[in-house]
């Protein structure tokens, strides 16, 4: 196949994405802390239906986390994989399917590329999932969230309530 014949297939079968931040948007942020462990977890309101609208619209549904707690020594990497795999078993219980979960595990004053407000995991999932920004949302709690999205392309929705994200996005 000719190098331009494959860029074509490429671009021809791009994904569309809603990013999801995930304290404060999937689950309830915590007041001056982390969450640290599962049974400080506790999802928000109408996520499941939100999630599940989503992906019936024909979306990915991505998170993208600052998880600085992990730097900061509150929470290791693999008690953050730990929560996340039973979000993703709570949520398959109610068929509300996450695609997939990046996560930047530094401190604001490590200054890498993946931290939000700069858009390294949004740049990391669009090289996995072939992602078009143009067709792609981002749903955040934050303005660095709002930005990280805007820096490729994304359309922002800033909330804490992702059922109503989601009626404002797909209600006709």
């Amino acid at each position: 196949m000719s190098r331009q014949k494959s860029l074509w297939n490429r671009l021809l079968n791009m994904n569309k994405a809603v990013f999801l931040d995930r304290d404060g948007v999937i689950n309830r942020r915590l007041e001056d802390d982390y969450v640290k462990k599962w049974d400080e977890f506790c999802f928000l309101p109408g996520v499941f239906e939100a999630i599940k609208t989503i992906k019936e619209k024909g979306y990915l549904v991505i998170v993208v986390t600052n998880q600085r707690g992990i730097a900061r020594g509150f929470i290791t990497e693999k008690d953050l994989e730990e929560i996340h795999q039973k979000m993703q078993k709570e949520l398959k219980k109610h068929e509300a399917q996450v695609d997939d979960i990046f996560y930047c595990p530094h401190d604001i004053s490590d200054n890498c590329n993946c931290r939000k407000p700069k858009p390294g995991m949004l740049i990391q999932a669009q090289k996995k999932w072939n992602i078009d920004f143009n067709h792609s949302y981002i749903i955040g709690d934050s303005e660095s969230d709002i930005e990280a999205g805007e820096r490729v392309g994304c359309q922002g929705i800033l909330t804490t309530d992702l059922k109503d994200a989601v009626k404002l996005l797909f209600d006709d």
